[in-house]
């Protein structure tokens, strides 16, 4: 009991300090390890806190995952050296870098809050899993969200570093300290294991006041994608056309009306996170002492241009502040992540997704810098700077159909691909001389595959995973142009995977470093 007890303590103060549009209960101040998991509230709240941890600034926040996952590839750079993305960006890893602290965040934070959310979810199922004075549907639904969230984390943290340490029980602190590395096969069947419960047990969607959390189509599409990383081509188009053909969600018309801040539950999105402008305390401080940025969210910020670093021409710039004011807009953000040169110049320009992608221009006037429109948000009113509301996507059926493509194309050619992929072309072009692709090989759907994905998911945190299942990483970054940072003269073959991080490695003298760090 005294483990639980301790194991209990830290989790009460590292999961009560966030907010969420579902279930917002106000998080006690004191609670006793002897009188929590007492009703199904309880569970409840533990699930709200689990939530808040995958939201803070190194998972789904802020910069989060997706600086592991998208800058230094080929589609997205800043639009000026910044420390925030500067060791992934221009591949300046080390295993002193990933412990660079004082940073808005580092490779260390993100393995340590990928395992703070293990740690809890442990905790929570063991809890909870046969508690009388939880209702047995209470008890379900919770360890359905907590071994989701689990295997959200494992299947993150063996993409990033590979093997690594794993433990599924509340282990007592100095027990998880001296943990080594397991096989990455290992902890992924575990994660196969904790996705095939929750898809068995979450919900298909959920009613308004829940909306925000993840449904068994999430679980199912992160299962997919663990099927296609292995080639396991049969598994992976099940899965996907299980979703496909069983999910409530459909595909939208146009492209632009998945991204409208409008409509942020619309068909298409299988899971997206639920954030709120004006609460405070939402993650831990993003810059300590700079209170301009608070702890709000403000992902969108990092899209949305920054005015003193436009227009092009001196001259328009008291035209660009009269079209912005008209519009009722404000280039308020830092530019941080912007269209990188190779990307910019390959999309086609006849593609209905490029302006969505692709910002040279605000109203005719030139800019120094080409954004992307399709994560911003430049109303001043509802979505001030470093205080945004919108919703962070993770996933969306338009990545499942192009995963049913490849599927099909990878176990039996083209032929029967086409009706997964045309669905996603169809909406991207005017005509269908533009968006049929009949008469390709299976290599040259394969390839077609390839830039598919680049346009249609561009900036969504797939682009990395994607080129390394391919084996394609290394020689795209390479032959890539970019405008910031040299990734392509930097990247080597070891960038496959992040570096343990120094401390870790202090702290734990089982743990080894990934080779070449």
């Amino acid at each position: 009991m005294k483990t639980k007890n301790i194991l209990l303590f830290v989790f009460l103060l590292i999961t009560f300090a966030g907010c969420e549009k579902f279930l917002e209960e106000e998080p006690r101040d004191i609670i006793a390890p002897e009188n929590f998991f007492a009703t199904d509230a309880d569970a409840g709240q533990a699930i709200t806190g689990l939530y808040s941890v995958i939201k803070n600034n190194s998972i789904y926040g802020q910069a989060g995952l997706d600086n592991w996952y998208d800058n230094g590839v080929d589609i997205i750079e800043p639009n000026r050296s910044h420390p925030i993305f500067e060791a992934m960006g221009n591949y300046t890893l080390s295993a002193v870098t990933a412990d660079a602290s004082n940073q808005l965040m580092s490779v260390s934070d993100t393995w340590q809050n990928l395992y703070r959310v293990i740690l809890n979810a442990n905790v929570i199922i063991d809890r909870v899993d046969g508690n009388e004075a939880i209702s047995q549907d209470v008890q379900t639904d919770v360890i359905a969200q907590a071994r989701f969230m689990r295997a959200l984390s494992y299947w993150h943290i063996t993409n990033l570093w590979g093997d690594a340490p794993f433990y599924n029980e509340p282990l007592n602190l100095n027990e998880i300290a001296e943990l080594g590395r397991t096989d990455k096969d290992v902890i992924i069947a575990s994660v196969l294991d904790d996705l095939d419960f929750a898809q068995n047990n979450l919900q298909s969607d959920y009613p308004e006041e829940d909306r925000g959390r993840a449904s068994k189509w999430a679980a199912a599409m992160i299962e997919a994608k663990i099927h296609m990383k292995a080639q396991d081509w049969q598994a992976g188009l099940t899965k996907c056309l299980e979703i496909i053909n069983e999910s409530p969600h459909a595909l939208l018309p146009t492209y632009a009306e998945v991204f409208d801040p409008a409509n942020e539950y619309n068909a298409e999105i299988i899971w997206s996170l639920d954030f709120a402008k004006d609460i405070t305390g939402q993650f831990e401080p993003a810059f300590p002492g700079r209170a301009f940025a608070g702890n709000n969210y403000w992902r969108p910020s990092l899209f949305n241009p920054r005015i003193r670093d436009e227009p092009a021409n001196a001259d328009d710039n008291q035209l660009l502040r009269d079209a912005l004011a008209a519009n009722g807009e404000e280039f308020n953000g830092t530019g941080l992540q912007i269209a990188s040169v190779d990307f910019a110049n390959k999309f086609p320009m006849n593609d209905l997704r490029r302006p969505l992608n692709i910002m040279g221009d605000y109203e005719g006037i030139p800019l120094n810098h080409t954004y992307m429109p399709k994560f911003m948000n430049r109303n001043f009113e509802t979505s001030p700077r470093f205080n945004h509301g919108d919703n962070r996507l993770v996933f969306r059926l338009a990545d499942v159909y192009l995963m049913a493509a490849e599927c099909e194309n990878e176990l039996n050619g083209p032929a029967d691909a086409f009706q997964y992929l045309n669905p996603i072309r169809q909406r991207a072009y005017e005509t269908e001389d533009e968006w049929d692709l009949a008469g390709l090989d299976q290599q040259g759907f394969r390839e077609a595959i390839y830039d598919e994905r680049k346009w249609e998911l561009a900036a969504e945190a797939t682009r990395r995973y994607d080129l390394i299942r391919w084996g394609i990483y290394l020689d795209v970054v390479r032959n890539a142009e970019f405008k910031t940072y040299t990734p392509n003269v930097n990247i080597q073959d070891y960038h496959v995977l992040l570096p343990i991080p120094l401390n870790e490695l202090q702290l734990n003298p089982n743990l080894t470093q990934n080779p070449g760090y």
